[in-house]
């Protein structure tokens, strides 16, 4: 796997999040009894952390602007204060990519994004992504099986099969 030109196939997940990836997983991976917010906040406190990031109120409130900011682009601010465990599958989906974004990423990688979602919950993500991707000028790489997800959202599509490339091109030419 190269990124930026440089070989990052043995780097540690942490390593890679330092160099400006964030991810999420298919399987959602947020700390239930922890609020919305404090999910947000811990993976823009690990953003921001450097040895006087808490020396003073500043840093405090510098982390927490970026948690809320984040919360915001996600479409969940209205959630903060619930336990995380307790907001729907969507939301959850929602705070995921919140976390990711708090780490102020360069490329975002998404694996199956919509899975287990009604349409309408589907259907937001796209409209968040699509929004985040804009307005951060950001890199997005979707592993998605839902083809009216990946026709939306996509400016390039790769298709796959037991890791060869059967087809590339915009999704114009895919369809």
């Amino acid at each position: 796997i190269v990124w930026q030109g440089r070989d990052i196939t043995r780097w540690s997940a942490a390593r890679r999040a330092r160099a400006g990836i964030a991810r999420t997983m298919q399987v959602t991976s947020i700390f239930p009894s922890l609020t919305v917010f404090e999910n947000v906040w811990l993976g823009a406190q690990r953003r921001h952390a450097r040895p006087s990031a808490f020396a003073s109120r500043g840093g405090l409130a510098e982390v927490a602007a970026r948690a809320r900011e984040c919360l915001d682009l996600a479409g969940i601010a209205r959630r903060a204060d619930e336990p995380a465990g307790s907001i729907g599958h969507g939301d959850q989906r929602l705070l995921e990519i919140a976390i990711a974004l708090a780490l102020r990423p360069q490329l975002l990688l998404l694996d199956e994004p919509t899975a287990g979602m009604s349409v309408k919950e589907s259907w937001e993500i796209v409209r968040r992504l699509r929004e985040i991707r804009e307005r951060d000028r950001l890199t997005v790489v979707i592993v998605e099986h839902d083809m009216e997800i990946v026709m939306e959202l996509a400016e390039r599509i790769t298709v796959l099969h037991l890791g060869q490339t059967l087809a590339e091109g915009t999704p114009d030419e895919i369809a």
